[in-house]
């Protein structure tokens, strides 16, 4: 793991099945990230979306799921627009905490992604994954 490597871990009121349901089904991921077009599989390449103003979906992050080991941990590739086509990757670790979850987030490869622009896209990824992550612990409540 590189210097540039986001690690985020957080704690949640609901068990690693809760949690897991909203890192992987349709319907709940829509509810505190963006939607996807259907529930995430391993081995599928997955496109989630953002809503505009007027209303239209619009492709925000894109990629493939590498690995799904239910309910422990979930791996996939992260694309974005900035990153041209290089991969990022993504790996979601839980463990039963205190009668809930720890959720610890890896985010990789992003420097190598985006080169002089990393640590712009480092802070922005950053806050992102901290609204998210609010966002998420309002969503399994």
């Amino acid at each position: 793991m590189t210097s540039t490597t986001i690690k985020k871990t957080v704690f949640f009121a609901a068990s690693r099945e809760v949690v897991w349901s909203f890192l992987t089904e349709k319907d709940k991921l829509a509810q505190w990230f963006h939607a996807p077009e259907r529930d995430l599989e391993e081995g599928q390449e997955y496109t989630l979306a953002r809503k505009n103003e007027q209303g239209v979906f619009i492709p925000q992050i894109w990629g493939k799921v590498l690995t799904m080991d239910a309910p422990n941990k979930l791996v996939y590739t992260f694309i974005i627009d900035p990153f041209g086509d290089a991969e990022t990757t993504v790996t979601w670790m839980l463990e039963d905490a205190a009668s809930g979850t720890r959720l610890t987030l890896i985010h990789e490869g992003i420097a190598e992604a985006t080169g002089p622009m990393a640590m712009s896209l480092l802070t922005a990824l950053d806050n992102g994954w901290d609204k998210h992550f609010d966002d998420l612990r309002k969503a399994t409540q």
